[in-house]
């Protein structure tokens, strides 16, 4: 598989399709209040980084993150998702890669997310890129559907 992991705009089709099937797949696990989904509006907005995964030019995943200072600064990584018949091939991983490199570069020195406790790839996946678990941040509240993970990233002086 020759995957390109290249930053996207929030508008294309393929990051919108992407999107459309991520809230799909957290609709059908999760009830309405522990869906923690922005829209593409919501991350149209200054601060936002959004990287697409592209098997030529078909995109098969995304992943964006938000430039937080609600509780210092930090980045809020949000909607990583990989359709999933490119699954289990280390898309997501390198998603992720790319999200923490452009953090760093930014002078972001926390990463942080929530994500579905009922989903055990997500939560494979970020205990294996050295993410801890921690409670809640920002405007998120105690959910026994969340969990939510931090990771200090490596910014070279």
């Amino acid at each position: 598989m020759n995957l390109n992991i290249a930053p996207c705009d929030v508008h294309s089709p393929g990051f919108a399709a992407l999107v459309r099937h991520l809230d799909a797949e957290m609709s059908a696990l999760y009830p309405a209040e522990s869906n923690h989904l922005d829209s593409i509006e919501d991350l149209a907005g200054s601060g936002v980084f959004v990287v697409g995964a592209f098997d030529i030019v078909q995109q098969v995943g995304c992943g964006t993150f938000k430039r937080m200072d609600d509780d210092g600064v930090y980045g809020e990584i949000k909607r990583v998702f990989v359709e999933p018949t490119y699954r289990g091939f280390g898309v997501a991983r390198r998603i992720l890669t790319a999200l923490e490199a452009e953090m760093e570069r930014r002078g972001i020195a926390m990463a942080r997310l929530e994500t579905g406790a009922a989903d055990p790839a997500a939560l494979s996946l970020y205990a294996r890129a050295g993410y801890r678990m921690r409670g809640p941040f920002g405007a998120y509240r105690e959910d026994p559907n969340s969990r939510f993970f931090e990771k200090a990233l490596d910014l070279v002086c």
